[in-house]
């Protein structure tokens, strides 16, 4: 009995020290710990009840992307600040490396166990996603670059047709064109209300989107090969992205006008850029928690309803013109959101067909029938 207890304690040990996710729905943060521990910000979410766990997480996506999304927008508000998003990505790298040290160090296992060839290129589309998505605030209004966001789908399909040769179902297909229908008519809105519309910004957080799109495959492809931490991955990919920014703010002469403009502005610059860092790292965990104990519907589900209080909040605190064409063609990306969840729980989500609509349909014309007789 002892030993079999030893043999159970042994392989506790080595699941909380290695993280090896099935699949990047399952990727773990290096904020939780194990399943049997699930442990976010030093809270053990096994310790409460479904109910709970489910307010808990739900509550730490919102409260901590709300403020993620609000301090990046109140950071470009900042008069003078546009032209210096690849800086504030550098600013950003900078903390995020920082954390992902810190992080390494509490816990067991501190090896690199990925190539530094594979973090070279993980790093260079971590540096694209997140540098061009910042740049584009500097040209576009803060709800169209959160809208551009929620169709990653579209370059994940078109890759996976010319990459891969995959083929896709009609509801995939559909999503994609709802997604796609949406953000034309979301971008049109914009470019007859905003001011500081430009086409250069729509370049920008499409080029974005592409990058974010292949650096998931990536990272989980490393993670799975070679058994990497997120904790390491973290480390490893930001602080060579940040070296990547760096060579190249350097190269263009643009480090130089950033510093001494944010020297002159520190709170609204660095201090906010601390706090937007923050927020967004501890952000994840919930989200990845979230996947962990209730799914990747669920998750799914609760992100979305997150990015529309964020445009709802976006339109509240700050001042932006507002057409009613901005709703119609959001509600057009979250009806091709629903379509791609859909597509891929169709066993979870079970629709009635057209026949089983028609029959109730009729069951219920009977019923009625039958009571005026009656």
């Amino acid at each position: 009995m002892s030993a079999k207890f030893g043999l159970i304690n042994y392989n506790s040990r080595k699941h909380i020290s290695i993280s090896v996710p099935s699949s990047s729905a399952d990727a773990m943060s290096p904020h939780i710990k194990s399943v049997e521990e699930l442990k976010v910000l030093g809270i053990n979410l096994h310790t409460f009840n479904p109910t709970v766990q489910f307010f808990i997480c739900v509550a730490g996506v919102f409260v901590f992307y709300l403020i993620y999304g609000y301090l990046q927008e109140l950071i470009f508000s900042v008069e003078g600040f546009k032209p210096f998003g690849w800086y504030l990505t550098l600013v950003q790298f900078g903390f995020y490396s920082m954390f992902g040290l810190v992080e390494l160090q509490l816990t067991q296992d501190k090896r690199r166990r990925i190539p530094g060839k594979t973090y070279m290129m993980i790093a260079f589309l971590t540096v694209g996603t997140m540098g061009l998505s910042n740049t584009s605030l500097g040209y576009l209004n803060y709800p169209t670059q959160v809208i551009f966001k929620c169709c990653k789908l579209i370059p994940v399909m078109i890759g996976g047709v010319f990459i891969q040769g995959k083929r896709y179902n009609a509801i995939d297909v559909s999503a994609a064109l709802c997604m796609s229908l949406g953000l034309i008519w979301f971008t049109l809105a914009d470019s007859k209300v905003a001011p500081n519309f430009n086409v250069t910004g729509v370049l920008l957080i499409s080029l974005a989107l592409c990058a974010d799109a292949a650096i998931g495959n990536v990272q989980e492809k490393a993670m799975k090969l070679h058994n990497g931490s997120n904790s390491e991955m973290v480390l490893y990919s930001y602080s060579i992205g940040f070296v990547y920014i760096l060579l190249g703010l350097l190269c263009v002469g643009g480090l130089g006008p950033a510093v001494a403009f944010c020297s002159q502005h520190p709170v609204t610059t660095y201090g906010y850029a601390f706090f937007f860092s923050l927020t967004g790292y501890i952000g994840i965990s919930f989200v990845l928690a979230l996947i962990k104990l209730f799914g990747a519907l669920v998750a799914v589900t609760v992100t979305t309803g997150r990015k529309a209080m964020t445009i709802v909040l976006s339109f509240m605190f700050f001042s932006k013109p507002f057409t009613f064409q901005y709703i119609w063609g959001g509600l057009l990306v979250v009806l091709g959101i629903f379509l791609n969840v859909y597509s891929k729980n169709k066993d979870k989500m079970k629709l009635p067909s057209l026949a089983e609509i028609r029959s109730r349909l009729l069951r219920e014309r009977k019923a009625r029938l039958l009571s005026q007789n009656v």
